[in-house]
């Protein structure tokens, strides 16, 4: 069985600012497993580095005022077919980001605040019954895990 990891988490430099947001412990969790890495933003031709971008109002918006919402959809839609063929067991996603937030996303206003909510891609997961955890839940993953 595989696990669907965001790229940003494995050191990968696909952050919105062309950094990563490499954590060891996602890094060390999934060790023994088979990893589909993914970042839906690239996968959907953003660059890095790139506005920030945000969901309101149900379209992903970058701080810079432009309708993003196509390239993360089609992003997303790019990740979901590099998992075809494979049994996906859950995803760990970047927590709070407009693709990969899982139950909580940022505002919409660019503040920092977060309200409830999924990114485009974790909401895509969980419609196909794929349990969607971010590197903040790898207990609860853990106890996901086949």
């Amino acid at each position: 069985m595989a696990v669907v990891v965001s790229a940003c988490l494995l050191g990968e430099r696909c952050k919105y600012n062309g950094g990563d947001n490499r954590n060891e412990a996602v890094i060390a969790f999934c060790r023994d497993r088979e990893i589909i890495p993914v970042c839906p933003e690239t996968a959907g031709g953003l660059p890095a580095p790139r506005p920030p971008s945000e969901i309101r109002d149900g379209q992903v918006w970058s701080k810079d005022g432009a309708n993003v919402t196509e390239a993360f959809r089609a992003g997303a839609l790019r990740c979901l077919e590099s998992c075809a063929g494979r049994t996906v067991e859950y995803a760990i996603l970047k927590a709070h980001s407009p693709s990969c937030g899982s139950g909580e996303v940022y505002d919409g206003a660019f503040s920092g605040k977060t309200v409830a909510g999924d990114g485009v891609f974790a909401a895509m997961l969980k419609v196909r019954g794929i349990p969607v955890f971010t590197e903040d839940q790898l207990e609860e993953a853990a106890q996901c895990a086949g």
